[in-house]
């Protein structure tokens, strides 16, 4: 019997013994959750409430400690919403809410409304930390040469209209028409500049005086400075010029009257009225010549597709074949440019010292002398090639410019002569006390101007005096390309 009682108390003592283990254990293994107080709305400047996920936490449909919050977009997620190059990827904080743990969670939203939720902000409700941080959606230009012009819809219709903000940068930034094309002839100032952070795209802010509704942000690519090149499909018909790997350039015939059948009847100038007229041809052929003008290419009247623009609608695109033009030489005309007051300055041509008349005077240093071999005259570097390009194709001073310093050009010599002392132009009357001296000639600027015409540069010149030209004389001084 007591062996019996011992027994029957051992297994009452594991028993409890099991059970108070159990109770631990399951006690131990309960999960402990925060609480959520209350939800408070973000009251400061939504535009100062822009965010951009920092990768480090995910994003919950509750503060992620309270019980029941579900994973909405994973921590992995949030790193490539981090490192995103789009804006629409950005976030905009709406509201807070804080555990009695003191961590704050904020309610944000992507740009495009993709993903909505809570995630950890930190310790404070006034700072963004923990997993996300301030975000400047765009970049403000202050500097762009637009700034202040007057600009005009590039392509007016559906495609790039304005906007109350840059796409994406601003949350529900809106369209501010469906399309421009019914302000098609509007003047536009534009009065701001900025650049999408993400993907460096430039927009700007224009301002529509004839209609203030349609003031607002656009994608720079889609106005024009150019009035002519604007283009309204209620009136005008586009023409892209292409030869056979290009366009070469484009045009917009404006305000054009249409006959019965909504044909082009008249590209410029005085409407012939229904018949396609020879005087619609002639219009038309002295427009394209004005569109080609600079670019070294030509038209041909009777090629494949020269009805095509009297054949146009308005509204049209059409595309005409163009043709380019030879390469010419232009030849060179150096000039000294001489300052004669504060705002008028003359040109006198630099030209080529004559290497026979030069040597035949060499033996006798009186002979050499400033008047007939250093003033306006320089020992001209023997070029390899020439100033080239399409003949009536337009260059700018940059070309010239660029060319020239490129082609020992840049610094033009005279010859040495010989004077009487330092600072004396006049010829040395004794050649044994004679004192060397030539010109030196700097680059000051280039003009632009047409290939096949004269190409211009201009020099300052100062006499040094003391030593000899780093130049010489020789009969191969200087070839055909200069003027």
């Amino acid at each position: 019997m007591q062996s019996s009682l011992k027994k029957s108390l051992y297994l009452g003592l594991a028993a409890l013994s099991f059970a108070g283990v159990a109770a631990v254990s399951t006690t131990a293994s309960a999960k402990s959750y925060a609480t959520a107080g209350a939800y408070k709305t973000l009251t400061t400047d939504a535009t100062k409430r822009n965010v951009e996920a920092t990768g480090s936490n995910a994003l919950y449909t509750k503060p992620g400690t309270v019980k029941g919050a579900k994973v909405v977009a994973s921590k992995a997620t949030m790193a490539k919403l981090a490192s995103s190059k789009k804006s629409a990827d950005y976030f905009r904080a709406y509201g807070v809410k804080t555990t009695n743990r003191g961590s704050v969670y904020y309610r944000v939203v992507t740009m495009d409304g993709k993903y909505r939720g809570y995630i950890y902000g930190g310790k404070s409700d006034t700072a963004f930390a923990g997993g996300i941080k301030s975000a400047n959606t765009t970049t403000e230009n202050t500097t762009d040469a637009n700034i202040g012009k007057t600009v005009y819809f590039a392509n007016p219709g559906k495609a790039n209209v304005t906007w109350t903000a840059p796409k994406y940068t601003q949350y529900k930034a809106t369209k501010n028409v469906v399309s421009t094309q019914p302000f098609a002839g509007d003047s536009l100032k534009v009065t701001k500049a900025a650049t999408k952070t993400r993907e460096g795209s430039l927009y700007y802010y224009v301002e529509d005086a004839s209609h203030p509704s349609v003031s607002g942000w656009i994608y720079s690519g889609a106005i024009t400075t150019d009035s002519k090149v604007a283009f309204n499909q209620a009136t005008d018909v586009k023409v892209n010029f292409v030869d056979a790997s290009k366009t070469v350039t484009s045009g917009v015939l404006q305000n054009l009257n249409s006959d019965t059948t909504d044909k082009l009847s008249t590209a410029v100038g005085t409407p012939v009225g229904k018949d396609v007229t020879k005087q619609a041809t002639d219009n038309s052929n002295a427009w394209i010549n004005t569109q080609l003008k600079g670019t070294g290419y030509t038209y041909n009247a009777t090629s494949a597709n020269a009805a095509a623009l009297l054949a146009a609608k308005t509204g049209d695109t059409i595309t005409l074949n163009v043709t380019k033009g030879d390469t010419v030489v232009s030849s060179l005309a150096l000039n000294e440019n001489v300052k004669t007051s504060d705002t008028v300055t003359t040109a006198t041509p630099l030209t080529n010292v004559d290497p026979t008349t030069y040597n035949a005077a060499a033996s006798d240093k009186t002979k050499l002398t400033y008047d007939a071999f250093g003033q306006q005259k320089i020992v001209r570097p023997s070029l390899t090639t020439g100033f080239q390009g399409v003949s009536g194709a337009t260059f700018t001073s940059t070309d010239l410019t660029t060319f020239a310093n490129n082609n020992k050009l840049g610094t033009l010599y005279s010859p040495t002569f010989y004077v009487a002392n330092s600072g004396a132009t006049g010829a040395a009357t004794d050649a044994a006390t004679a004192v060397p001296a030539y010109v030196k000639y700097t680059l000051a600027s280039a003009a632009s101007g047409t290939y096949g015409d004269n190409a211009k540069l201009y020099y300052t010149s100062e006499v040094v005096y003391g030593s000899e030209s780093p130049v010489k004389v020789s009969a191969n001084n200087g070839n055909n390309i200069f003027a």
